[in-house]
């Protein structure tokens, strides 16, 4: 075997793996696979639970929803759940008997309260509020996912670049899907050449020492998702240079959830070339 194959086999071997874990990560029942709900919340009170003349109404694959669980009360930035008379709420697993403020998700440990097979979660987003994000742990799409489909693993996709620094204080404006933009800490852009051009990537923060790339190109909308793929990279080197495998590219929640909050590529992240590594689109049937 040559170095070239060596190399290709060892480089194949680490894609393979990281595709498999993405893949039991989807398949967790916590994962983006479950997410069966998502519902905004107004100010004040509003009862949560299976009958219909709720504001927010519940199905549960597996496990009992009563005709209502309880209320969810928001007043300013705090939000309390009030659990009903006989309602079977828990939260670690232990019952929850009386009203309890919920952490949202930017919080370390964000409050999970526990119906049927359904868990609930607090969620913020910027000007579009707060809103109850509702996981399946029963979904029957845990069960029938089959995979991802991906482009073949390809090494010349395994590309250096080199992180153009910005200010320690920079920040680039992110959309989102629900047409929010929030200002985010960048670390500058990434400059990587393809076939003898130069391309270049806006960046976010992937931990201490990675990127994350969000980015559209000329795949996106046919064999990729229209709104884009994301990215982490390599660890940033002392000299500045960094490793994009887009081998690694992956699919943004939104692809298998439409309740889902997903960034969008910030501007001048959408590439005038094909990436063909990565996932491609993925269809729930």
């Amino acid at each position: 075997m040559s170095l070239s194959d060596d190399f290709e086999a060892v480089h194949g071997a680490v894609i393979e793996r990281e595709r498999a874990d993405r893949e039991a990560r989807l398949r967790d029942p916590m994962g983006w696979l479950s997410l069966v709900g998502l519902h905004w919340l107004a100010p004040g009170l509003q009862r949560f639970g299976g009958g219909a003349d709720n504001e927010i109404v519940l199905r549960a694959e597996a496990g009992e929803v009563p005709p209502t669980a309880g209320t969810i009360e928001v007043s300013g930035d705090r939000v309390t759940v009030h659990p009903g008379p006989g309602a079977a709420l828990t939260v670690d697993g232990q019952p929850l008997a009386s009203a309890l403020e919920l952490a949202d998700d930017e919080a370390d440990t964000p409050t999970v309260v526990e119906l049927a097979s359904l868990r609930l979660v607090l969620i913020r987003r910027g000007e579009s509020g707060l809103a109850l994000r509702v996981r399946d742990t029963s979904a029957p799409v845990l069960r029938t996912f089959a995979g991802l489909d991906y482009f073949d693993i390809d090494r010349r996709w395994r590309l250096t670049g080199r992180l153009q620094r910005a200010d320690p204080v920079a920040t680039i404006p992110v959309p989102d899907v629900l047409g929010n933009v929030r200002a985010e800490r960048s670390p500058g852009a990434v400059e990587f050449d393809v076939r003898g051009r130069t391309y270049r990537l806006h960046a976010l923060e992937a931990g201490p020492d990675a990127l994350w790339l969000i980015f559209a190109d000329g795949t996106s909308g046919h064999e990729t998702y229209g709104a884009g793929r994301f990215l982490v990279t390599g660890s940033v080197q002392p000299d500045d240079t960094v490793e994009l495998d887009f081998n690694l590219a992956y699919n943004p929640p939104c692809v298998f959830s439409p309740y889902a909050t997903c960034p969008l590529p910030p501007s001048g992240n959408r590439l005038d070339i094909r990436i063909e590594a990565g996932e491609r689109m993925w269809n729930r049937t």
